[in-house]
């Protein structure tokens, strides 16, 4: 009699088996040549092995995997939804730095300029001046003033400031001559007696704030086309009054070092034709500070006494330097120093 089953039992360590087959035998039935059969009772098992075929193998990898996957993918999900919501940190606001004062600057010719509106408007309207004005006084300033835009002057020309050159010589000259004013013509009763000399500058255009010179007119052509203006006398009359000057007041009693007392500042350099560049023109730097006046300001205007008229002033300052620059390059050709820290500092009262 043969009867025959199958046990199933998992791999033994070190070994891929999936089953095993186990056939038992009667004592009196079993075959010799059968290895592996048991004799020690009468009934016998003769067991088999069953290698995994491949297709089975896949099956079981991709199963565990997949069930690893759906195990780990509910775990995440799960501690997603039971951990607590982070809380963002509540913005902090920075402390602001405290502002650091800003050291006052040097003034240029647009400070001056509007130093000198408010010192007009507030002449005109018979008010007090403005704080910025009132503290002006003792400020250092450096201002340009552009000339000889047009070209060269003639030998006996009497332009205040001007320039000439002598090709044959390959000299280029300079000529600044300060504007000369008496005290009454700024200021009335005892404060013009203490007035001596003032010695400066007109400020041209003085509705702008540009150092250079200015760019050649331009009228509209018939083909809408703009074309330079014919360079043509203006008639006389019609070039408007200077309103803005700027100078150095030398008091009767006091030093009279820097002042140039009718006396032009004048240089002469050698240059050659092809190294000329008068282009740009030439522009006078004048560099100093305010004069600080007591109880007064360092602006003093007078107008026409029908009040139609825009008013006139003067910014008193002590000059340092006077310097002649290219308008071009900027190159500074010549430089005189003024001795101008030996003037007073204080202005006559207004």
């Amino acid at each position: 009699m043969r009867i025959s089953s199958t046990f199933t039992y998992g791999a033994k360590p070190g070994r891929r088996v999936d089953s095993w087959t186990c056939t038992p035998f009667l004592q009196e039935d079993r075959p010799s040549f059968v290895p592996g059969l048991e004799s020690a009772s009468g009934f016998a098992y003769q067991l088999t092995m069953q290698e995994p075929s491949p297709r089975a193998s896949r099956l079981v990898l991709a199963g565990a995997l997949a069930a690893v996957v759906l195990v780990g993918g509910a775990g995440f999900l799960l501690g997603r939804g039971s951990a607590p919501e982070a809380l963002s940190p509540a913005p902090v606001a920075s402390p602001k730095p405290d502002p650091s004062p800003t050291p006052a600057g040097i003034l240029g010719r647009a400070d001056l300029i509007s130093l000198a509106a408010e010192a007009a408007d507030a002449f005109t309207s018979r008010r007090a001046p403005g704080e910025e004005l009132v503290d002006s006084g003792g400020r250092r300033f450096e201002l340009r003033l552009p000339f000889g835009c047009e070209g060269p002057a003639e030998p006996d020309a009497e332009v205040p400031m001007r320039w000439l050159y002598d090709s044959e010589d390959e000299t280029l000259r300079f000529v600044i001559a300060p504007v000369q004013w008496s005290g009454g013509a700024w200021w009335l009763g005892e404060s013009a007696l203490r007035v001596e000399a003032i010695e400066g500058f007109w400020i041209e255009q003085p509705w702008t704030s540009n150092e250079a010179c200015p760019a050649p007119a331009v009228t509209p052509a018939q083909d809408d086309e703009p074309q330079e203006s014919p360079a043509e006398p203006q008639a006389p009359g019609t070039v408007p009054e200077p309103t803005l000057a700027i100078g150095q007041v030398f008091l009767t009693d006091g030093p009279r070092r820097g002042r140039r007392d009718g006396t032009a500042y004048e240089a002469v350099l050698r240059v050659p034709p092809e190294e000329l560049d008068a282009s740009k023109g030439f522009r006078l730097r004048i560099s100093g500070r305010l004069a600080r006046g007591t109880g007064a300001t360092p602006i003093a205007c007078r107008q026409a006494a029908d009040g139609r008229q825009r008013p006139v002033c003067l910014i008193s300052t002590i000059i340092d330097e006077v310097a002649i620059e290219n308008g071009a390059s900027g190159e500074t050709l010549a430089a005189w120093s003024t001795s101008g820290r030996a003037a007073p500092a204080v202005a006559p009262e207004t």
